[in-house]
């Protein structure tokens, strides 16, 4: 199986090939870039693997949270790709991409949503796959559920913002990339759970972008 892999959630671009088993990557810190890089990038990954988007059997993409613009760029990538080769598309959790980053089997993920709030979930490997023990949400930083037990760290940007109670051991820099994207998209996609191009959404978790000025107010 041949697939392309896109993560453009935070202010970092990354692509990445899964060619059969095997993963090359590209990744740039370029906040708002990532238009303008994400498909030179997979072109320069293919022309040094020596395939063609007629190869891809399918697309991966970081399907969020994360910033409204970069999920909508993978997500518009992902899509324009699949329906010029008629291949199905899979997004991915941006916060399990950081989990899988992390190399540790229990991780809270943490990436800063603007605003004062902060999307989080928390992830625990069981059996080569990630079991979600908190589902993804956002929250304002002081009310941040970290789940029970021992072993926890924290990854992600949104610790970097507002720090990290709690949690012993945190990694602000950790963040999703299009490798871990594929990681996890290939047993997904292997067993059939890709989706038609049209049916593929980012995963926004917060519909807002801004306060609005009465909002501001208030706080």
């Amino acid at each position: 199986m041949k697939f392309a892999a896109f993560e453009t959630a935070t202010e970092w671009c990354s692509v990445a090939l899964w060619l059969d088993g095997e993963i090359r990557s590209l990744e740039r810190r370029a906040p708002n870039e990532h238009a303008e890089l994400a498909l030179p990038m997979l072109e320069r990954l293919m022309r040094a693997a020596g395939v063609t988007v007629e190869d891809l059997d399918a697309v991966a993409f970081g399907a969020g949270p994360g910033a409204f613009t970069g999920l909508r760029i993978a997500c518009g990538l992902a899509q324009g790709i699949a329906l010029a080769r008629g291949v199905p598309v899979l997004g991915v959790s941006t916060l399990e991409a950081i989990a899988e980053e992390a190399g540790a089997p229990r991780v809270v993920a943490c990436l800063d949503a603007r605003m004062h709030e902060v999307y989080c979930a928390a992830f625990e490997r069981e059996g080569g796959r990630w079991r979600e023990r908190i589902a993804a949400h956002c929250a304002r930083p002081e009310a941040l559920e970290l789940p029970g037990g021992e072993g926890w760290i924290g990854c992600g940007n949104g610790f970097a913002a507002y720090g990290a109670p709690g949690l012993a051991q945190v990694f602000p820099e950790i963040h999703p990339t299009a490798a871990a994207v594929a990681r996890l998209a290939a047993p997904r996609l292997a067993a059939g759970e890709g989706v038609d191009a049209a049916q593929a959404q980012p995963n926004y978790v917060r519909d807002k972008v801004a306060w609005t000025r009465a909002e501001l107010e208030r706080r």
